[in-house]
């Protein structure tokens, strides 16, 4: 070797020089909510955040909340049947819901009774990014707690469409609770704190933890175990006028109708949906592209070029670009009118419950939307659905209709108008 030449490294030190470079990209790529940090350890970048959203205020958390990437959604049935039982449940969920979303220390007293908390996330609760959102179904107006002349004019019990095979273990519920926050421990967490709490009013109905993937950059959704993106037509409900239009029961021009103390509620709709997927991984990309209306991998409309755009279907009446049987145009034709009436906000979570009886994967989406009105929302859309090709690949199970109680101040408690 020439003096004059660079010594050549040896592949032990090529290695190290790698895992350093390694080591460094892991401190240089740590977040914390949202914000690089340049001085994290990797230790540091696995600490659950310090994030909290407001739990009080005219709507509940949970719907115009940024989408978190994790959530459990669930359902109760309560065991009382006395409306001061109801409102002690009510009083106990708001003070759960207090302490787990904006943080807390667990305090235990003596050592031979259980702890106060799981210890799941340790003595401190870190809020995480929690949101709870508690809803009520159509059999909480039975006749236990004298409230029928209260419920809501659209709740109802979730019935069978023409493609369902609903199962009863899995439909309905006196209460729904969605859980969401950045990290699946976070919602477990919540979850048993909440029933630990309320264990002496109420009953786990059926529970199912959902997931989304983390969205590429610039995408306006996240994707399906489809592979498409779920929500790219959703309206801009961090806009307070379409949330207004759209979400909010007796302020939107749909909704007005309802019962005084359900006003600033929103109807819930929630689908648990097998799908078929390694019979759709089978299928040609054209035709998963046909069945959606969407390109696959970019999210844009058959007749565009990007996710943002919007489709005009008066330029192809015949479906020739985008199918009149897809999925995209059946559930929005874009009719000014449609646009109007029956616009609807999805947040749905992706699911997966490892195999089936069968050998196949038991994978799906946990269909969660949001409206003021529920007739003119998910069951006018899934009306226009029945029949869509996507049915051959999906097979809906359970679900339920339910109303989110309005938002309260401190000092009140959740459902406080509907008690009174």
């Amino acid at each position: 070797m020439s003096q004059n030449q660079p010594a050549q490294p040896g592949k032990r030190n090529l290695l190290k020089a790698a895992a350093a470079l390694g080591a460094a990209g892991l401190v240089g790529g740590c977040f914390s909510d949202g914000k690089k940090s340049s001085g994290s350890s990797e230790t540091e970048c696995n600490r659950h955040s310090e994030q909290s959203y407001p739990c009080y205020g005219s709507h509940q958390a949970g719907i115009t909340t940024p989408h978190q990437l994790f959530g459990i959604m669930c359902a109760f049935d309560i065991i009382g049947d006395n409306v001061k039982q109801l409102e002690n449940l009510l009083r106990t969920l708001t003070a759960r819901i207090e302490f787990l979303t904006q943080g807390g220390e667990y305090t235990d007293g003596n050592d031979k009774l259980p702890p106060a908390g799981s210890g799941l996330l340790g003595k401190t609760f870190l809020p995480d990014g929690l949101t709870i959102t508690v809803g009520v179904g159509s059999s909480l107006f039975d006749q236990r707690f004298g409230l029928a002349d209260k419920k809501p004019k659209h709740l109802q019990e979730m019935r069978d469409f023409p493609n369902d095979k609903l199962q009863k273990d899995w439909c309905d519920g006196d209460l729904s609770i969605q859980i969401c926050a950045f990290s699946p421990e976070t919602c477990q967490a919540a979850l048993r704190d909440i029933l630990k709490h309320t264990a002496q009013t109420a009953i786990i109905r059926w529970s199912i933890d959902g997931f989304l993937p983390k969205s590429e950059t610039g995408a306006l959704a996240a994707r399906n175990l489809l592979g498409f993106r779920d929500g790219s037509g959703n309206p801009n409900v961090a806009d307070p006028k379409t949330a207004d239009q759209v979400l909010w029961t007796g302020v939107a021009a749909n909704s007005l109708d309802e019962p005084e103390w359900a006003k600033n509620g929103s109807y819930q709709a929630v689908r648990l949906i097998r799908h078929f997927v390694e019979f759709w991984d089978r299928t040609p990309l054209q035709e998963q592209n046909a069945i959606f209306g969407r390109e696959k991998y970019s999210g844009a409309p058959l007749d565009g070029k990007k996710e943002s755009d919007v489709a005009d279907y008066t330029k192809d009446p015949a479906g020739n670009t985008v199918p009149t049987d897809s999925h995209m145009r059946l559930a929005n034709p874009r009719d000014p009118e449609f646009m109007k009436k029956h616009l609807l906000f999805r947040r749905a979570f992706n699911y997966s419950r490892g195999l089936s009886k069968a050998g196949q994967l038991d994978v799906g989406l946990i269909f969660i939307c949001y409206q003021a009105n529920l007739a003119d929302g998910f069951i006018f859309v899934q009306n226009l659905l029945n029949g869509e090709p996507l049915e051959e690949y999906i097979s809906p199970f359970g679900g339920g209709y339910f109303f989110v109680l309005p938002g309260v101040e401190q000092g009140s408690f959740l459902g406080q108008g509907l008690i009174g």
